[in-house]
């Protein structure tokens, strides 16, 4: 009988074993290694600092985990929470959360951290989110209550979008080490765990393999910063590094030409445009609407979309992204360098006018660098200002930027979290705002039939196009190189995501 026991133990132990090492289960291993187009900045480690844009979430959706996220097929995936309802009259959200899941540094992760994560968060939109919350409680530590002070139907498209409220910390450690000590050595309950953060060159993670969804594939992620494009081109050309972001017009062409590199592109939700900042001056040409509509007749889109998105950018004419909820789409503005020139005229410039500096970030210098050879080439002169990305949104946010402001933006959301940061009055990156704009801001933001407060979104809309509250250019497509080691970049994956995700799904080929 003992040996009976004996050998039923030996072939359960076997069992077990060959279950551990079977595909579905099998460990994270090799590095996979990106070359970003940015300088990676520390304020991206935390949620609580999101700005409004879609970079941080290149290394937040690797760090961090969400009560809901976007993921594939899903926009409002649920993750942390397994479950969350909204009780009739809209004023009360409960969330359930997933049992026993860990932060990396083994603490659970409970009701108390997503209340701190919600109450800490400082980015962008935190005003509407916060001023919308009378209280969050917290009945049991797997249950999370948030209390509305008002029915606002745009709550979940704020909270899981548009900001990084809903992505969760560890109350404890944060309070433990504080914000600066967190954004040194970051802890979060997402696939990968920090380990290293060179400034200027690398940031290291690695798998963690606890993760609630499953352990990822690929057990070391590093992600390079290599701000010049040709430099990001060679490196994977020579293996390197085994995605490369960013690689436009002649660059992305040589990617196809080379074997073994795959161009990858992805029309996200990040457009872009240009921000007239002094329009709201009385002595600045640009409050002269006429100025403003011969900017918009200077740019050749469809010529710029060619040589340097290969034709992949959509040109939408609107800082919203067609595929959100609420979009209008505006009429387009041709290219008609004889009808800017009439209307400089007529706004008394016949000769043009010193238009001063054209910010732009410097990682998307490739767009703002046309914009401005069109600008001057119709009179309209300017100089490029190119800045590193973390100052350069941190510097727009603080007003610090006179004259022509390129604006981009591939955050989640919709229509209505899109005018909240770049169009209404108190908004983040808003210099002025119109009074008539703000009024209906407000009344679509109370408004609780769909239909009527698509009308009054649609409405703002057409008042930002009429006005020439900006030039559009573009729904930008992201160009990407693969290396002949990926299967998996995960790059599209994720609607509208404009980086490599979800992380744990990536994968390298098989040996």
């Amino acid at each position: 009988m003992r040996s009976v026991r004996g050998l039923f133990a030996s072939l359960l132990v076997l069992t077990i074993l060959a279950l551990m090492a079977s595909p579905g289960a099998a460990a994270p291993e090799g590095q996979m290694t990106w070359a970003a187009h940015i300088s990676l900045a520390p304020t991206w480690f935390d949620p609580a600092e999101t700005s409004g844009i879609i970079t941080p979430f290149m290394v937040i959706y690797a760090l961090h985990d969400a009560v809901l996220k976007p993921m594939p097929g899903n926009p409002m995936t649920p993750s942390l929470a397994e479950s969350w309802s909204m009780s009739p009259d809209g004023l009360v959200y409960d969330f359930v959360l997933r049992k026993g899941v860990k932060f990396h540094n083994g603490d659970t992760v409970t009701a108390e951290d997503v209340k701190f994560s919600l109450e800490r968060y400082r980015g962008a939109s935190a005003k509407p989110l916060k001023e919308s919350v009378a209280a969050v409680e917290t009945p049991d530590p797997g249950r999370v209550r948030i209390r509305l002070k008002r029915p606002w139907p745009d709550f979940m498209t704020f909270y899981l979008g548009a900001t990084g409220a809903a992505w969760i910390v560890p109350k404890k450690y944060v309070e433990k080490v504080g914000d600066e000590g967190f954004k040194k050595v970051p802890v979060g309950a997402g696939p990968y765990r920090f380990v290293s953060f060179t400034p200027g060159v690398e940031l290291v993670l690695e798998a963690f393999d606890q993760y609630w969804r499953k352990a990822p594939n690929v057990k070391r992620v590093v992600l390079k910063a290599i701000p010049d494009e040709t430099t990001r081109l060679a490196a994977l050309k020579r293996g390197e590094v085994d995605i490369a972001y960013n690689l436009r017009g002649e660059l992305a062409q040589e990617i196809r030409r080379s074997p073994g590199l795959t161009l990858k592109p992805n029309v996200g939700q990040a457009t872009h445009w240009v921000y007239f900042a002094d329009q709201w001056d009385p002595k600045s040409p640009w409050h002269d609407r006429r100025v403003r509509l011969a900017a918009n007749y200077a740019i050749d889109r469809p010529a710029m979309n060619q040589a340097d998105a290969l034709g992949f950018a959509k040109i939408t004419w609107s800082i919203i992204p067609s595929s959100f909820e609420f979009y209008w789409q505006p009429p387009g503005y041709s290219y008609d360098p004889a009808r800017t020139k009439r209307l400089l005229a007529e706004a008394g410039y016949p000769n043009g006018f010193d238009a001063g500096d054209y910010f732009c970030d410097a990682a998307i210098v490739n767009i703002g660098e046309p914009v401005v050879n069109y600008l001057n080439a119709a009179g309209i002169r300017v100089k490029l200002r190119p800045i590193e990305r973390a100052a350069y949104f941190k510097g727009w946010s603080e007003k610090k930027y006179k004259g022509l402001i390129h604006g981009a933006s591939g955050a989640f959301g919709n229509a209505a979290t899109r005018i909240e940061a770049f169009v209404a009055g108190g908004g983040t990156y808003v210099y002025g705002s119109h009074a008539d704009i703000d009024g209906l801001f407000q009344e679509q933001a109370n408004e609780l039939d769909p239909k009527r407060r698509e009308a009054t979104l649609h409405r703002i809309q057409q008042l930002v196009h009429d006005k020439v509250i900006v030039a559009p250019i573009w729904l930008n497509a992201g160009l990407s190189g693969l290396g002949p080691r990926v299967e998996e970049s995960g790059i599209g994956v994720i609607a509208g995501f404009a980086w490599s995700g979800p992380y744990e799904d990536v994968k390298l080929k098989a040996k």
